[in-house]
């Protein structure tokens, strides 16, 4: 913080934005370019003076404007702080600042639009309306998981020789592509693994592999789609030479106790893993309930309240989507159609961004009026918790916390958690049918 002398002139100008008239008196403007000139002047070198010796006079004819310009900026960072905690507000989003050069030996002034959080008058919250679906695991739903866990464990086996590909068979061959009888790059490999009925080879692909043998050849012919991503291939007519090495059948283990045994050595039976896939689909259940459960809680209190919200704060939350899309995307999908995702996810996304964002302003704003509180202990304790679940010391994850400021993000989601949970203990929670 500076300790220059500012004065502070703050106008409401909606119930969300406030405009700040700040103005730095013109001692502190006066030593701000006394300050920049000397350590200018022992930065450069001017042609017909010795180092640090060129008077203010010749700076300022060749260094004036530039000069202006950093003091303009630094004049801000410096002052606009100490201008916020004076007019007591506080900004939800980055200030939008409007100034002029200052002048050397006169007052600097500039207005800085601030967005804050808006005044929620909160609706009666005993007894709002919510719904939370079932729980209930069928038998059926039991045996889905069974099927999928012998999908994961299925295995190839080759099949009898003579035995001619089918759907479902994986296919090794190799083969050789050709455009009016010359072979074309990338048209060839070997050792390739086709499986057929797939789709995902170019149409007729694995239709004319379908019926061949182990140690078979023949040539197959193919038309490219016409959207065909390979430019000088789309909608043109291609043969394939095609030599079949080996054919194979996918084969899903026995469902038995040893599945079960295999899976986990303390599982006794069939039984035990089906016991135990009912309790973890309850519990995934019950996780997916309790978030339905939360969802259509907040959206009853967001129905009841009318308030505006900062644009800032939709913007920075669905910039940090964004940003996430793209990291975790950015090695899955090519650049130009990653980029024109993130453009169209950027307007589809808007409205989710900005419910999260009141969820996150009246969950404060119950916080507050209820006088909910986070302590150091209930902070340790989630990170305890985090650390648990992540296999990781609890000192390390707190330090890792700590290096990248979000340790004060942990202690808000706490904060709202509690008051989520004020709420559930008031509210009128009507059972559903799960899906």
């Amino acid at each position: 913080m500076s300790d220059s002398p500012i004065s502070v002139e703050t106008t409401e100008t909606s119930a969300i934005q406030r405009s700040l008239r700040v103005e730095v008196d013109a001692k502190r403007v006066r030593k701000a370019f006394d300050r920049a000139y000397k350590d200018l002047g022992r930065q450069v070198q001017v042609r017909g003076f010795r180092p640090g010796k060129a008077p203010r006079s010749v700076l300022e004819k060749m260094y004036g404007g530039s000069i202006g310009e950093e003091l303009e900026q630094q004049l801000v960072r410096e002052t606009l702080p100490d201008a916020l905690e004076q007019a007591g507000v506080e900004p939800v989003s980055e200030p939008q600042v409007d100034a002029a050069q200052p002048t050397a030996g006169e007052p600097f002034s500039y207005t800085a639009v601030v967005e804050v959080k808006p005044a929620i008058e909160l609706p009666e919250l005993a007894g709002l309306p919510a719904q939370k679906p079932s729980i209930d695991v069928t038998d059926d739903e039991v045996e889905e998981e069974l099927t999928g866990l012998r999908e994961r464990r299925a295995y190839f086996e080759d099949e009898e020789a003579g035995t001619p590909a089918a759907q479902g068979s994986h296919v090794t061959i190799d083969y050789l592509g050709k455009l009016d009888g010359e072979p074309f790059e990338g048209g060839a490999a070997e050792g390739a693994t086709v499986e057929i009925g797939a789709g995902r080879m170019i149409p007729g692909f694995e239709e004319g592999i379908e019926g061949m043998s182990a140690g078979d050849a023949k040539t197959i012919t193919v038309t490219f789609p016409e959207e065909y991503q390979a430019a000088e291939l789309a909608g043109r007519e291609a043969t394939f030479d095609i030599d079949v090495r080996q054919v194979k059948r996918r084969v899903l283990p026995e469902l038995d106790d040893a599945l079960a045994k295999e899976l986990d050595e303390e599982l006794e039976s069939l039984d035990a893993l089906r016991e135990r896939l009912r309790n973890d689909l309850a519990e995934r259940k019950e996780a997916s309930a309790k978030e339905a459960l939360h969802r259509s809680l907040v959206d009853a209190l967001i129905e009841r309240t009318e308030f505006d919200v900062p644009p800032g704060m939709i913007e920075r939350r669905l910039n940090q989507q964004i940003q996430r899309a793209h990291q975790q995307l950015a090695d899955a999908m090519p650049h130009e159609e990653l980029h024109q995702r993130l453009g169209e996810w950027s307007e589809s996304w808007r409205p989710e961004a900005e419910r999260e964002v009141r969820e996150h302003l009246l969950l404060d704003a119950i916080a507050e009026k209820q006088g909910i509180e986070v302590s150091d202990e209930d902070l340790q304790a989630k990170l305890e918790e985090m650390a648990r679940e992540q296999g990781m010391d609890p000192d390390r994850l707190r330090s890792l916390y700590d290096e990248q400021g979000m340790l004060e993000a942990l202690r808000a989601q706490l904060g709202s958690d509690k008051a989520l949970e004020f709420l559930i203990a008031g509210a009128k929670v009507e059972e559903v049918a799960g899906t």
